[in-house]
């Protein structure tokens, strides 16, 4: 099927709330392709997805595939999904998420942004940046940005801008013109034992650009180093940047709020990188989209300005409210590594506060892979409150939960909390002005930062 063939169809997509999938539907509706899509529980991207054409059913069942006649589905999504069997016994044409926006995707120059880390907020800076160098391009990105408030769309331009997510391998069918690898570390244990496996998808991916086009590599990454050892392309152009390598970040400067630094290609200096949100793998992001930007010839200043706009992805160091001080914010890092960034920058951003946190480890398969890593990176903060594990779609695995992390940490400063409610009341109480409250993970702990706001009102009220 080619994209013309696929504007005559009737789309339907399971699980069609989730940030990848309402993305991708997006774009579909903006193509003038008939959409219908079902998730487990109502919200307001389903509820944007109406106003925009879909027709929406919250819960699943084979009566709402109608007449659909291709099936888009996400890897979260279980076989015995009642539409994913009503779908296959119809016979009709099933694509996975991955799939389909490749499909997307086909007629257009695109950029695949891939890595363990930073896929979301380098794919949302790029985009950013080629809006400001006066490009229109067609973006899909696995989480929301603030500025714009929207995480896909549909450009004029001949550009399409992609996070690339490793997890399950789909992002080989991409064959992206260019690509980002931020760095590459264990992860997704439950797809990848490891490390090993990890390299061979990232060499396959490399494998996947098109002839002609090229490779943004991080090489303050061990793994990408490692990667570039294996790889042998003549056909393509590989730009390194990081601490060395051709585009090199130095003299960088890191604020409570805000980032700073110099870029230099092959020598010569680019310019000052100035950024509106903290921490220095936020600059390291920002050298990736900038190399990027350079590659498809948009002016460097018009890029530097672009990114001294950018004011962050939803869920990334995401500051929502203040209240007598205390400051709530949500991240969705759920890797030790992301853990360690995320609260290195939060007790920068505290100052002379305090950092509480409030923990969900994401798949029992990660936390029984990391446990002393993660013990490692929760004993920055200075308080830590440990919910129980969130499953995603595994299945417990026995004598794993969220209980070893707090023993391997061997502290008074950390607590194993199963209840959400105490576990926000418990943070909301000791916080005082000036402290951080943070919720971290890639759950469904960002649900509670309304109710911790709420507390701290009640809290000053009392």
């Amino acid at each position: 099927m080619n994209l013309s063939e696929l504007s005559s169809k009737r789309v339907h997509f399971i699980g069609m709330g989730g940030a990848g999938m309402s993305g991708i539907a997006r774009i579909m509706l903006a193509r003038g392709i008939s959409v219908s899509g079902s998730d487990a529980k109502d919200s307001a991207v389903l509820n944007g997805l109406e106003i925009l054409g879909a027709k929406v059913f919250v819960g699943h069942d084979s009566e709402n595939l109608g007449l659909s006649e291709i099936l888009v589905v996400s890897s979260a999504i279980s076989e015995d999904n009642p539409e994913y069997v009503g779908a296959k016994s119809r016979g009709l044409l099933i694509l996975t998420r991955a799939e389909a926006l490749s499909l997307l995707m086909s007629e257009s120059k695109s950029v695949a942004i891939a890595g363990t880390h930073g896929k979301t907020t380098t794919t949302s800076m790029l985009t950013v940046a080629l809006q400001q160098g006066g490009l229109d391009p067609s973006f899909a990105i696995g989480g929301m940005i603030n500025r714009g408030g929207t995480n896909a769309h549909l450009g004029s331009g001949e550009m399409f801008i992609a996070e690339a997510d490793e997890s399950d391998g789909s992002f080989l069918v991409y064959k992206p013109f260019g690509a980002i690898i931020t760095n590459i570390e264990l992860d997704h244990v439950d797809n990848f034992p490891d490390m090993a496996s990890v390299n061979r998808i990232f060499a396959q991916f490399v494998a996947s650009i098109q002839p002609g086009g090229f490779l943004i590599a991080g090489v303050d990454s061990p793994g990408v180093v490692q990667l570039l050892s294996t790889i042998d392309r003549s056909d393509i152009e590989i730009i390194t940047y990081g601490e060395s390598g051709d585009i090199v970040i130095s003299h960088m400067s890191l604020q409570p709020k805000s980032s700073h630094a110099r870029v230099t290609d092959s020598g010569k200096v680019v310019g000052e990188l100035s950024l509106g949100i903290p921490g220095a793998h936020n600059i390291e992001n920002a050298t990736a989209a900038l190399a990027a930007g350079l590659k498809l010839g948009i002016a460097p200043s018009a890029l530097l300005a672009g990114l001294a706009t950018f004011s962050g992805a939803k869920r990334r160091f995401e500051n929502r409210g203040s209240v007598n001080g205390i400051t709530v914010i949500d991240d969705y890092g759920h890797h030790p590594t992301e853990v360690k960034v995320t609260l290195e920058t939060a007790k920068r951003f505290a100052g002379q506060g305090k950092v509480i946190v409030i923990f969900q480890p994401h798949r029992y398969s990660r936390t029984a892979m990391f446990v002393s890593e993660f013990a490692d990176a929760l004993s920055i903060a200075d308080q830590v409150y440990l919910l129980e594990v969130y499953a995603a779609n595994e299945a417990p695995i026995a004598g794993i939960s969220s209980v070893l992390i707090a023993s391997a940490m061997g502290s008074a400063d950390v607590e194993f909390e199963p209840s959400m409610i105490d576990a926000i009341n418990s943070a909301a109480s000791m916080a005082k002005t000036g402290d951080v409250i943070m919720t971290l993970g890639a759950g469904d702990v960002n649900l509670l930062v309304p109710l911790i706001l709420q507390m701290l009102e009640e809290k000053i009220e009392n």
